[in-house]
């Protein structure tokens, strides 16, 4: 699940942003907010597109952990859920999970080239360092995962209340839209039910960003170099 997104979400994301400069169609400074946004936008809304791909598979992973069910047992969950909602049942919190992930998005790029650049000071755009790409990668990302956390507990909940139904085998009901969801939510629980799970969600987010971040600095610095030494070479 994890290996085609990331490798798609970089990719996209920097061919976004250089577009955008290079046309000269957006400042420097929201560049990467908006190139965040629609590279998400775009990825989300695709019926082909890698959310959808990889949406069952999120919900497997929730019903895994939350029913502590082995893997042997995964096929036997995707029969249960369809035979209980349909096929349009493992798409179960596609909504909240685009709510979540685009403004996710533009929140984490817009917050990471601004941390970079001011961790930077008088260094290059081109020498940014490993450290400085994983400080920067892990303060933005827990910027971004605490003001979206709001829309993976309800994704997070749509994906439980399935499993639930599933288990005492009764026939999904209509949960509602993603904001009716929010305000039920807030009334049961008040605001800190919103933010259920911040400190799961932070511990994984922050060294997740700040790891795959500088990874893939490191990595485009190095095939950088060694692309420029044959050129030179040759």
């Amino acid at each position: 699940m994890t290996v085609p997104a990331t490798a798609i979400y970089f990719t996209a994301y920097d061919q976004l942003k250089a577009f955008l400069c290079g046309r000269a169609l957006i400042s420097d400074l929201y560049a990467p907010m908006v190139a965040g946004a629609l590279h998400s936008l775009g990825q989300l809304t695709s019926l082909l597109g890698t959310v959808t791909v990889v949406s069952p598979l999120e919900l497997m992973r929730t019903k895994l952990q939350a029913r502590h069910v082995s893997y042997r047992e995964l096929g036997a969950c995707v029969r249960a859920a369809v035979a209980q909602g349909g096929w349009r049942s493992l798409w179960l919190g596609w909504g909240p999970t685009a709510l979540r992930d685009v403004p996710f998005s533009a929140l984490y790029w817009f917050n990471y080239e601004l941390v970079k650049s001011w961790l930077n000071g008088l260094r290059p755009k081109d020498q940014t360092s490993v450290g400085v790409s994983f400080v920067a990668g892990g303060i933005s990302g827990t910027v971004a995962a605490v003001l979206t956390l709001p829309f993976d507990v309800v994704k997070t909940q749509r994906q439980v209340a399935l499993g639930a139904m599933e288990a005492v085998r009764v026939n999904p009901l209509h949960v509602g839209s993603t904001w009716l969801l929010l305000r039920r939510i807030r009334a049961e629980s008040g605001t800190k039910g919103l933010f259920a799970g911040f400190l799961p969600r932070i511990i994984k987010a922050a060294p997740s960003c700040a790891i795959m971040i500088s990874t893939y600095e490191f990595g485009k610095s190095f095939f950088q170099r060694l692309n420029q030494d044959r050129l030179l070479g040759s």
